[in-house]
C-alpha cells in the first residue's frame, strides 16, 4: 500500500525555496560591489594617472631657425570703436596682444612663462577642475624657447610681420610652438585675444573677461550658428585692421625706442586657425596692408567667399574625409570651391592626411596622452601631436617666405 509522501518529500514545483533565493540575492550584491570596488579603484588609478602627468614638466617643440626668439606684450586699446557684444554700453575695444620676434642671443635669460599666472587662473575658473587639472598638463610646467622682452636682432635692419589669429575658442598662446618658429626664421608674429571673443582674457589692469556662451557659434544650431558667424566676423575683422594700425604706430615712433623702424610693415601678412583662419581670408581681402594669407582648417564665410582675393594664400586643412556627407560640410566645401576659383595663381591647398583640427596648435602637446591616445584608438586622430606642429611649419614658414619675398636665412632648416 503506498503512502502519502510527507511535506519535505513534496517536490518542489518549479519554485525556488527561499534559502536558494536569499543565496542568489547575496551573490548578486557581492558582484555588484566587487564591480563597484573595481570601478571606484579604477577611477582612482586613472585620476592618478591624470594627476601625475597634470605635474609632469614638459618642453615645447624648439624652434628651427636661425634667430633666438624674443616675447612681448601689449594691452591697446581701441578709443575710436565701441565693442557691440560688451554689456556696458559705450565700452571701447580692447586687444591683448602677443608679440614673438627675432632677438639678440640671450643665452642666460630665463623663458618666457607659456602663459603667465593670471591667465592660468582665470582660464582654470573659466575651464573647471576637470579640464584645466586632470585632462591638461599644469601651463606652469609648459616650457617655451622664448625670452621676455629682449633686444631686437641686430642683424637686419626690419623684419616682416606675420598676424596670428587663434579660433575662438583658443588663446593666442595655443600657438606659441608655430610663432616661435616662425620668430626663428626672422618674423615679428603677432597675435592677439579679443574681450567677449576669445574663451577668456586678462586685461593690464587685472580685468577678467569672458566669452558669453551665447558668442560661441558651437553652441548654436547650424542656421543660428552662421548668423552669428556673419555677425562676428566683421567685428574680427575690424580688430585686425586696428591692431596693424597700432603696429605701425609703434613702427614709427615706439616710447621705448626698441620696435622703432624694425617692423617692415610693406610685407604684412596673415595666419589664422579656425574662425581665426575665416577671419585672415576676410581681412586679406578687405585691407590692401595684408600681402598674403594663410587659411588654416577655417571654413571660408564673408564677401571674400564670391570675390575671392587679389593676394596668394595658403589654405592648410586638417583631414574631413569622414565629414562630407552633412549638408554643413557640403556648403562648406562648395564655399572653399567658390573661393578658390576667384584666386591668383599664388594659390596653394593642402590637406594634412589623419589630421584633425588641433593638430596644428599646441593642444596636441599639452593635453592629456591618455585622452589623445584614447582619440587615435577611435580614429579621430592618427597624427601625432609633434609631427602635427613639424609638418605645419614646414608649410607656414616656406610658403611665408615665398609669398612675403622673405630673405633665406642660410642656416635655417626644416625638420623631416
Amino acid at each position: 500500500m503506498s503512502q502519502l509522501a510527507g511535506p519535505s518529500e513534496i517536490p518542489n514545483s518549479g519554485r525556488e525555496s527561499p534559502s536558494f533565493t536569499k543565496r542568489l540575492f547575496k551573490r548578486l550584491i557581492k558582484t555588484v560591489a566587487a564591480l563597484a570596488l573595481l570601478s571606484v579603484v579604477g577611477l582612482m588609478v586613472l585620476f592618478g594617472l591624470l594627476w601625475r602627468e597634470h605635474k609632469t614638466e614638459i618642453m615645447l617643440p624648439a624652434p628651427t631657425g636661425y634667430f633666438a626668439v624674443g616675447r612681448t606684450t601689449f594691452t591697446w586699446v581701441n578709443d575710436a570703436e565701441t565693442d557691440e557684444l560688451a554689456p556696458s554700453p559705450g565700452a571701447k575695444r580692447e586687444a591683448a596682444v602677443w608679440i614673438w620676434y627675432p632677438s639678440a642671443a640671450a643665452t642666460s635669460a630665463a623663458p618666457a612663462e607659456y602663459l603667465p599666472a593670471p591667465w592660468r587662473a582665470a582660464l582654470e575658473q573659466h575651464s573647471g577642475a576637470l579640464m584645466s587639472q586632470f585632462l591638461t598638463r599644469d601651463l606652469a610646467l609648459v616650457r617655451t624657447h622664448s625670452t621676455s622682452d629682449p633686444e631686437v636682432s641686430p642683424e637686419q635692419r626690419s623684419y616682416p610681420v606675420v598676424i596670428m589669429r587663434a579660433g575662438g575658442g583658443a588663446l593666442t598662446t595655443d600657438f606659441t610652438t608655430l610663432a616661435e618658429d616662425l620668430a626663428s626664421h626672422g618674423y615679428f608674429v603677432v597675435g592677439f585675444d579679443a574681450p567677449y571673443r576669445t574663451f577668456v582674457v586678462v586685461l593690464e589692469d587685472g580685468r577678467v573677461v569672458s566669452r558669453p556662451p551665447t558668442n560661441d557659434p558651437e553652441n548654436l544650431s547650424a542656421d543660428e550658428a552662421n548668423r552669428l558667424i556673419n555677425r562676428l566676423l566683421p567685428m574680427w575683422t575690424s580688430d585686425t585692421k586696428f591692431v596693424v594700425s597700432q603696429l605701425e604706430r609703434l613702427n614709427a615712433a615706439d616710447p621705448s625706442s626698441k620696435f622703432t623702424g624694425r617692423l617692415d610693415m610693406q610685407r604684412l601678412g596673415m595666419f589664422g586657425h579656425s574662425f581665426g583662419g575665416t577671419q585672415a581670408l576676410q581681412f586679406c581681402h578687405d585691407d590692401p596692408r595684408c600681402k598674403a594669407g594663410i587659411d588654416i582648417d577655417g571654413a571660408p564665410y564673408g564677401s571674400v567667399v564670391q570675390e575671392g582675393l587679389k593676394q596668394p594664400v595658403l589654405f592648410l586643412l586638417s583631414d574631413h574625409s569622414r565629414e562630407m556627407a552633412d549638408p554643413a560640410s557640403k556648403q562648406i566645401l562648395a564655399n572653399f570651391h567658390s573661393l578658390y576659383s576667384h584666386l591668383p595663381t599664388g594659390q596653394f591647398f593642402v590637406t594634412i592626411r589623419g589630421a584633425n583640427h588641433f593638430s596644428f596648435s599646441d593642444q596636441m602637446l599639452v593635453k592629456s596622452h591618455y585622452v589623445i591616445g584614447l582619440l587615435h584608438l577611435l580614429g579621430v586622430s592618427g597624427l601625432e601631436g609633434h609631427r602635427g606642429l613639424a609638418i605645419t611649419a614646414d608649410y607656414v614658414h616656406p610658403v611665408a617666405l615665398a609669398l612675403l619675398h622673405t630673405p633665406r636665412i642660410p642656416s635655417a632648416k626644416l625638420r623631416h
